[in-house]
């Protein structure tokens, strides 16, 4: 399942890229804003079924290469294991769960916004809080700028410190009054409700044993 939403996020952002190069910009630029999750439109709009279909369009969107090759990295180093332990049906499942309450959390944040909202960080940032829950004490491979290109770190120290960098960006975001952007808030709810999910999970004996 890992695999098919990787392939599904390339898939939908090739097609962006056929839009904005084979069709031309104002295209692309209807079909993100169609798509996309907008929290003022949504808001204004509670009844329009269309508006809603955009919590879950929005996580198959992204705005360049460099955001839809990140997002796709982090899932396949982390979703792979996560959806071992709860099968491909319910890590589906739990992957859009996740997508969805991230994008309550920034649309509870910032409800006035007009920018719209494209990528699948919330929901991935939900297999990231799983991963915490899940595998405390594995070792992941990062990035660690300024020290060295890749070095091997407690995937505990890396998550931990992951989150909090969400969080104070998050702040800082409100602080300055910023509109728009990085959806951090999105990064930091997607991820405290991927860690309580599978938390209930294992207690409720949906979670497969090592």
């Amino acid at each position: 399942m890992t695999g098919l939403l990787i392939a599904a996020n390339l898939g939908v952002f090739a097609w962006e890229l056929w839009l904005g190069i084979g069709v031309g910009d104002k295209q692309l630029a209807g079909f993100v804003t169609e798509h996309a999750l907008v929290a003022k439109r949504l808001i204004g709009n509670v009844g329009d079924g269309q508006q809603w279909l955009t919590v879950l369009s929005h996580m198959f969107l992204h705005g360049g290469v460099a955001h839809v090759l990140g997002n796709m990295w982090f899932l396949w180093i982390f979703g792979g294991n996560v959806e071992d332990r709860l099968g491909p049906v319910k890590y589906l499942l739990f992957y859009l769960l996740a997508g969805t309450a991230a994008a309550v959390a920034q649309v509870i944040v910032d409800p006035g916004t007009m920018v719209p909202m494209v990528g699948a960080s919330g929901a991935i940032s939900g297999v990231l809080g799983a991963y915490l829950i899940l595998f405390p004490t594995a070792w992941v491979l990062a990035l660690v700028p300024w020290i060295v290109p890749v070095l091997p770190v407690p995937a505990v120290l890396f998550l931990v410190l992951w989150f909090a960098f969400q969080m104070w960006s998050g702040l800082g975001a409100l602080a300055a009054g910023l509109d728009g952007g990085v959806a951090w808030w999105a990064h930091a709810g997607g991820f405290v409700a991927g860690a309580a999910m599978i938390w209930w999970a294992k207690g409720a004996g949906w979670v497969r044993k090592k």
